[in-house]
């Protein structure tokens, strides 16, 4: 996402305040906390949404609060 973005690793890790290693190591990694890939995310300008994909429909995830149903979420 952040090479998609245009920006560094450099960059990323000062928008984060952090230090630039801290980004190369954590996109060497295969797993991460939510909260962590949300605050790249939003870092880079966007936002994270979860969506768990059910026969009966869709439900909207919130990593801090309560999962609602989405029927009319995007496939």
């Amino acid at each position: 996402m952040r090479r998609a973005r245009g920006l560094s690793q450099e960059e990323l890790a000062n928008l984060l305040n952090v230090k630039q290693p801290s980004i190369a190591k954590l996109e060497q990694r295969t797993d991460m906390y939510i909260s962590t890939l949300r605050d790249h995310i939003q870092a880079l300008g966007g936002e994270l949404i979860l969506l768990a994909r059910f026969p009966e429909g869709d439900v909207k995830i919130s990593p801090f609060g309560a999962a609602s149903e989405d029927r009319n979420a995007p496939a």
